[in-house]
């Protein structure tokens, strides 16, 4: 690859082609502010912040869309650029809704962290506000147009990484806006309900809807008995809310701190993953034993079942009938455990910590109910829980490392990996292999299915007469593909296909800790959080296969009977059914 030499700042680089001022600055330890910037997603130079002075040149330049060349001359923090950076920041402050002492994004919000390092603490500019509208008809995502700078990360995540495209800006100067179609609400548009676009929104212009001070009436409430359950992807990122590395598990300390909220039992959807595969495995071998409809498609991901039921509903046959870990532990939860215990399911709450917003729309399904009884009542995601434990001021580095209640808190290492993308699959893969051999195989990491690739395609022998042809996507664009492919009939030969609507998976999901722009530069958060659940497979926990879960077994033998009998489709199946676009 061709080399470029330049001077930043006086001091000579070399990089190579095609490299930006900003990328290049990096590599040498300069920090360039940004807004609008976002790493391979959103880089068109709009918010004018990472303006940069080039010798001979008469205007300023943005550094990240202006690519090196030879013998330049850069500067990063010349008085004519310190004063442009400032100026263009008091402007965009001047049309900004400033509540930050008690806007959601205080102290985490790439807007404020800039005022603070560049020193600006009063505005000279004010004037009429543009922006006024906030959109909380949403089961999930609450928009606030008042703090919108224009950025349009969301938009781009929503359209090109999401393929979702319902988001988009309007109207012209001081009269833009970003916002569906015809002002309508997130609500009345085909919006999955990832919350891909609240993750990468700099300020708090997109938030989750919260359902806080739902839980604490809940707990409240002496004639309720709560439960709670926790998705596995939530403690691989919960400690980065109080200061742990990226990809720290923090299992333990987030059981003890469920119990010191208050919750009556602290269960683990770990539990529903293993009943999950024990139900989607069975039915794989089913259909593939059967001639059944194939490929058959995961059905985990409340975001990819919008997305299937809203823009490719002809191929909703393909779909696992299971619901999803969530739904099957809540479910469960109001009937096994409710039986068990003699308590009436109306006085129960059941409450799921999520790394995810569209679980928040999954809970109000009527698909997902148990005679009359909804399998979830209230979902939150990892923020949320952040905010409550932070709320209830428990010291949560302090805590001592717990386990989850027993029976629905016993789990498998094949159930942790469901928060990455490929787990589901490889999790399944695990189990059918050793029901097909009928014995214990060892040799059960399968590489092959794991990584942050958009679309992986494999084969898996697991017998000697059957190789199973796979395919793993995350992430809407690539699911689009998937989907189009399948549509196409070039995925005839293909028996599973696992799909998540998170680029990631669910460690990335949009009710995770948020990490700014900047960040995400040097890190990729996909991987650093998944190798959390990686390590709690393969060295923390005892059982590593979804079949061979001790609690999992008792539950078969004295409640549900087999896998896909009767009684597991009445509580652990649902059915799915087209849903209008809307636009």
């Amino acid at each position: 690859m061709k080399e470029i030499t330049f001077k930043i700042n006086g001091q000579e680089m070399i990089v190579p082609e095609g490299t930006t001022i900003l990328e290049a600055a990096r590599m040498n330890n300069i920090d360039i502010p940004t807004l609008c910037y976002l790493k391979d997603i959103n880089e068109i130079g709009a918010c004018r912040m990472c303006l940069v002075e080039i010798a001979g040149a008469r205007a300023l330049q943005a550094a990240c869309v202006y690519p090196v060349a030879n013998g330049i001359e850069v500067l990063t923090n010349s008085p004519k650029v310190r004063e442009a950076r400032r100026v263009n920041l008091e402007l965009i402050l001047s049309n900004h809704n400033r509540e930050c002492t008690t806007c959601i994004r205080s102290e985490n919000c790439e807007l404020q962290t800039l005022a603070t390092d560049l020193g600006v603490s009063d505005i000279p500019f004010e004037g009429e506000k543009s922006g006024k509208l906030i959109d909380d008809l949403s089961t999930s995502v609450v928009r606030d147009e008042s703090k919108c700078i224009l950025c349009k990360r969301c938009v781009s995540v929503c359209r090109d990484v999401q393929s979702v495209a319902v988001l988009g800006t309007v109207g012209r100067g001081f009269t833009s806006q970003v916002q569906p179609v015809f002002n309508k609400s997130l609500a009345d548009v085909g919006c999955i309900n990832c919350g891909q676009c609240i993750i990468n929104c700099p300020v708090g212009a997109l938030k989750e809807k919260s359902d806080i001070q739902r839980v604490w009436d809940a707990i409240a409430d002496p004639s309720k008995t709560v439960i709670v359950q926790t998705a596995p992807a939530v403690r691989a990122a919960l400690g980065e809310e109080f200061g742990y590395p990226m990809g720290t598990s923090v299992t333990g300390k987030m059981a003890a701190a469920l119990r010191r909220l208050g919750f009556d039992k602290v269960f683990d959807t770990d539990f529903g993953a293993d009943v999950c595969i024990m139900e989607e495995g069975t039915e794989l071998i089913g259909r593939v034993t059967n001639g059944g409809v194939l490929p058959m498609i995961t059905s985990c991901s409340p975001g990819w079942i919008k997305f299937i039921e809203t823009y490719y509903p002809e191929a909703i046959p393909h779909l696992s009938s299971c619901k999803s870990p969530q739904n099957i532990t809540g479910a469960l939860l109001k009937n096994h455990y409710a039986q068990t215990n003699n308590i009436d399911p109306k006085d129960m709450v059941v409450v799921s910590i999520m790394p995810c917003t569209a679980k928040k729309y999954e809970v109000q399904r009527e698909e997902l109910c148990t005679d009359g009884n909804a399998d979830v009542d209230i979902s939150i995601t990892t923020r949320e829980l952040a905010r409550m434990i932070k709320e209830a001021r428990i010291l949560f580095n302090k805590l001592p490392d717990e386990d989850f209640d027993d029976y629905y808190g016993e789990s498998t290492g094949a159930a942790v990996i469901f928060g990455a993308t490929g787990g589901v699959m490889e999790a399944a893969v695990r189990t059918v292999a050793d029901v097909l051999n009928k014995k214990d195989i060892q040799e059960i990491d399968y590489q092959i299915v794991r990584g942050v690739d958009g679309i992986k395609k494999a084969s898996v022998e697991v017998t000697p007469d059957l190789t199973v042809n796979l395919v793993v996507a995350h992430g809407g664009a690539n699911i689009r593909e998937v989907m189009e492919q399948l549509k196409a009939g070039e995925l005839a030969d293909t028996h599973f296909i696992e799909l998540m609507a998170c680029p990631g998976g669910c460690v990335n999901g949009g009710g995770q800790p948020i990490v700014s722009a900047k960040d995400k530069m040097d890190i990729d958060i996909r991987t650093e959080r998944a190798k959390a659940l990686y390590d709690e497979d393969a060295n923390v926990l005892t059982y590593r296969k979804s079949h061979q879960n001790p609690s999992v077994i008792r539950l078969y033998e004295e409640y549900l009977e087999e896998p896909n009998s009767p009684k597991a489709h009445h509580i652990l199946h649902t059915k799915y059914s087209a849903k209008p676009k809307l636009v």
